[in-house]
C-alpha cells in the first residue's frame, strides 16, 4: 500500500481516469461491432462518420493508438464497400 499522500491521490486519479477511458473504449468497440454487423449499405454509410469521429477522438487523447484507429477506419471502409 502507498505511504505518501501524493501517491494515494495518484491512485485515486488513475482509478477515475481508467473508468473514464474504459467507458469510451467500450462504447467505441460496440459502435464498431454494430457497424460490422450491419448488412444494409445505406445504414452502414450513415453510421460510418460517427464511428470515424469517435475513433479519431479516442486516438487524439491516446485512449487507443493512432494506428489502431487508422486500421479500424480502413477495415470498416472496406466492409462498407463490400456490402451490396
Amino acid at each position: 500500500m502507498a505511504n505518501h499522500k501524493s501517491s494515494l491521490k495518484r491512485i485515486r486519479q488513475e482509478q477515475k481516469k481508467r473508468l473514464h477511458n474504459r467507458y469510451y473504449a467500450k462504447t467505441m468497440r460496440n459502435a464498431v461491432r454494430k457497424l460490422r454487423a450491419t448488412t444494409d449499405k445505406a445504414a452502414a454509410i450513415a453510421m460510418y462518420p460517427a464511428v470515424q469521429k469517435s475513433l479519431d477522438k479516442l486516438a487524439k487523447v491516446n485512449i487507443i493508438h493512432a494506428n489502431k484507429a487508422a486500421n479500424l477506419k480502413s477495415k470498416l471502409a472496406k466492409h462498407i464497400q463490400k456490402l451490396g
